[in-house]
């Protein structure tokens, strides 16, 4: 297939707010070795984009400088050493950065097919949040059937996608939202409860039910703390993000004394290889939930490619349940 020279992207042009996004031409990437280039029919939007937006997160050395963490659309090109896909096969994909743009170059061990019967906007949901909860919750958490797992932020995408994998693994599931009418939709997803953070004490409850054995954080700063106190002893905490603060005072005494783990991790600072063996685990044991309907996406928001700065300040106001996306291919 032959391929344009150029395509329409969605640049950083300064560190900066949602309007520093802009409409720019570029080339079109070229396939290296193991990789693919994959036409976007729909990009995710997700925190890692604003944060790159504003200045905070640098992409590796080696990856487009042109944000979009995941994706959905048609393998058009192949590169040298690629033997699973195919010109014309539909997958969705997680990127090393630019998404936002009509087409992207990402390891082949990275794309998955888009499972059957599901959209190309459903799909390109999927990539950063299933991987980023598989990876943390089950092959770094370790969460087992039966156990207590709380998630806070329940109605990100990460915190949507948690919720349901938490429960299809036969885990009891807990979750922190900021409104009654997000704690709803919590318990919609499977959830045994959600717990408003502005009027009730997380902490408190997960105590009452004998303590949390697993958590995953996006807020970090003041939680962390208080995450300590509500795990059970032996329980583990799992930090992905710090959206108060990456610093806290800790008792390590009462670590050691209950024999908790901390841990956490990133997503894209990871090797290739480490990103493919997630891929792998994912295709195997999370597909299958989509499949059965145990695991849905929960939509927020469409936006078309030139609209980004909108979908940025989409993902970063305080309303948003689940998923944004941009549209790219009309």
């Amino acid at each position: 297939m032959t391929l344009s020279h150029s395509m329409l992207a969605m640049e950083i042009s300064a560190p900066g707010g949602p309007d520093v996004l802009k409409p720019v031409s570029v080339p079109v990437p070229v396939p290296g070795h193991g990789q693919i280039i994959i036409r976007v029919a729909y990009a995710g939007v997700n925190r890692p984009d604003a944060l790159q937006r504003a200045g905070a997160y640098a992409p590796p050395p080696s990856a487009s400088p042109l944000p979009g963490l995941e994706c959905s659309g048609t393998v058009v090109e192949v590169g040298p050493g690629v033997t699973r896909w195919q010109i014309g096969d539909k997958v969705c994909a997680l990127l090393p950065g630019g998404g936002y743009a009509e087409y992207v170059a990402t390891p082949a061990a990275h794309a998955l097919p888009v499972p059957t019967g599901m959209s190309m906007r459903d799909a390109a949901c999927l990539p950063e949040t299933c991987f980023t909860v598989w990876s943390n919750v089950v092959m770094r958490g370790g969460l087992a059937a039966g156990e207590r797992f709380l998630v806070h932020g329940g109605t990100s995408g990460i915190g949507t996608t948690a919720i349901q994998i938490a429960r299809a693994l036969g885990a009891r599931v807990f979750a922190t939202a900021g409104t009654d009418e997000k704690c709803k939709v919590c318990t919609d997803l499977g959830a045994e409860a959600a717990l408003n953070y502005r009027t009730e004490d997380f902490t408190a409850a997960l105590k009452a039910e004998g303590g949390a054995n697993l958590i995953l954080d996006m807020v970090g700063g003041g939680y962390i703390e208080r995450n300590i106190k509500a795990l059970a002893d032996d329980g583990r905490l799992v930090q992905i993000a710090f959206l108060q603060g990456a610093k806290a005072e800790i008792n390590f005494a009462e670590v050691m004394m209950r024999r908790l783990t901390i841990t956490g991790s990133t997503l894209r600072p990871q090797s290739d290889l480490a990103k493919a063996r997630i891929a792998a685990e994912v295709e195997v044991h999370v597909w299958p939930m989509l499949a059965s309907g145990a695991l849905k996406v929960v939509h927020d928001s469409e936006y078309d490619l030139n609209d980004a700065p909108a979908a940025h300040w989409r993902i970063e106001a305080p309303g948003h349940v689940g998923k944004i996306v941009l549209k790219v291919e009309n």
